[in-house]
């Protein structure tokens, strides 16, 4: 294992990450070699010296593969195998490999195998330069097509058919969105840095089967379940992948489906593991991501997790304007957990308010199932003329969009609703 401190010595937790990154892949580290560099070196990265280094440690410990905590190019990792002997490894080929074992759905698998061969489009170089341009026979002299092209034309073609059966599986998962859209409960996406605890504060939430284990990338497969919140209000929670630094753009590009489930939530809980020392760079990095797939603007409750590794009690803190803003808890010992329930209610019930509806008969019957799934009718009165009036709990927007309807009439509306009650959340923008 390689890692170099570019214009600084190698700090121990990045190493200790990258150690991590190793174990979870199903790698023992038989050597570790660090330096340190003002930039790197085009030919090998890590310099002539520090090369020679990792040959003679390869050779000693018969290691079968070289990890190296960096992005390489192309050349360089090219280079350093020829004089190793063995193959390397470079940061962004280490966490797809991880990501290619750990994938379960046809999705996630389809995504991992798109991302592994863009990343090894670069790379196809490898192996082949020795061979010339091949010759045909009689009737077919003169110049033919090389491994290489010939590689690269197969390549692009499968490249082509993942992208458009991952198009396929993007407008189903879009379909079923839709549905949920159409009954507009609230989603709330668990984002954070890989290792944070995401997956058990999911289990602890949501009483779900999620995969769980003290390693990096634990998941990959989005996982989405409904639940209520103090009142009844009921939401729907998603587990994604965690982020990690230098995230392959590879990655980003390729995990859509993971990805939409942040980029489209109402609200996002950043859990955070709150024992790690360097928790407030794991929090710029998390956010740097979301900022990337679009999703940096959206709201935020903290979750500082693993309080039980500090000996910290659960509370929720909060912003200059009252409002929940953190939250510490511990999801393995299950302590904070109605605390953090309620802050999530509080947050998307803020604006919510009573107001009576007057709804047609002809209209009525898809707009009642609707609004009874979502929970939001307090009373129903059916009036002279068949028609319907209901007393809902909306916000503005959502109030809005339904009195635009056909003979819908919005009459009042009254104070907004205490903490805690029922409420109706859209991630439709407002009307108007």
């Amino acid at each position: 294992m390689v890692r170099l401190g570019l214009g600084m010595p190698v700090e121990q937790e990045d190493l200790d990450e990258f150690v991590q990154l190793a174990e979870s892949a199903g790698v023992v580290a038989a050597a570790t070699v660090t330096g340190r560099r003002d930039r790197p070196d085009p030919r090998f990265f890590v310099g002539s010296g520090k090369a020679e280094e990792i040959r003679v440690i390869v050779e000693d410990t018969c290691a079968e593969v070289v990890l190296v905590d960096h992005a390489l190019s192309p050349s360089q990792e090219r280079n350093l195998e020829k004089l190793v002997g063995v193959r390397v490894l470079d940061r962004s080929s280490l966490i797809l490999d991880i990501f290619a074992q750990r994938a379960r759905s046809h999705e996630g698998k389809l995504e991992v195998e798109l991302a592994q061969l863009r990343h090894l489009a670069s790379r196809l170089v490898r192996g082949w330069t020795h061979l010339e341009r091949q010759k045909g026979g009689i009737g077919l002299r003169g110049p033919g097509e090389t491994q290489l092209e010939t590689d690269r034309r197969l390549l692009g073609g499968r490249v082509k058919v993942l992208s458009k059966r991952l198009e396929k599986l993007q407008q189903q998962r879009e379909t079923g969105r839709q549905r949920r859209v159409e009954i507009p409960i609230p989603s709330v996406a668990l984002v954070g840095y890989t290792n944070a605890g995401k997956s058990t504060l999911f289990r602890a939430l949501t009483g779900a089967d999620a995969y769980i284990a003290d390693q990096l990338f634990a998941t990959l497969d989005p996982l989405v379940r409904r639940v209520q919140l103090p009142g009844g209000s009921p939401i729907v929670i998603a587990d994604t992948v965690g982020f990690i630094r230098e995230l392959p753009h590879e990655l980003v590009a390729a995990f859509r489906s993971t990805l939409t489930e942040a980029r489209e939530a109402t609200l996002l809980l950043h859990v955070i593991d709150a024992s790690d020392p360097r928790r407030e760079e794991r929090i710029d990095q998390v956010n740097a991501v979301l900022a990337e797939v679009g999703a940096g603007d959206l709201p935020q409750i903290r979750v500082y997790n693993k309080i039980d590794r500090l000996g910290d009690t659960p509370r929720v803190e909060r912003d200059g304007e009252g409002q929940p803003s953190s939250v510490w808890v511990s999801a393995v010992q299950s302590q904070g957990l109605e605390g953090l329930l309620g802050a999530v209610a509080e947050r998307l019930s803020r604006h919510a308010r009573l107001r009576v509806l007057r709804v047609p008969a002809r209209e009525a019957g898809a707009l009642r199932a609707r609004l009874y799934a979502a929970g939001v009718i307090r009373s129903e009165t059916v009036l002279p003329d068949g028609g319907l009036e209901w007393l809902v709990q909306l916000p503005d927007h959502e109030a809005l969009e339904l009195a635009a309807r056909s003979g819908v009439d919005l009459l009042d509306a009254q104070q907004p609703c205490a903490t805690g009650e029922r409420y109706l959340q859209s991630t439709s923008p407002p009307m108007v």
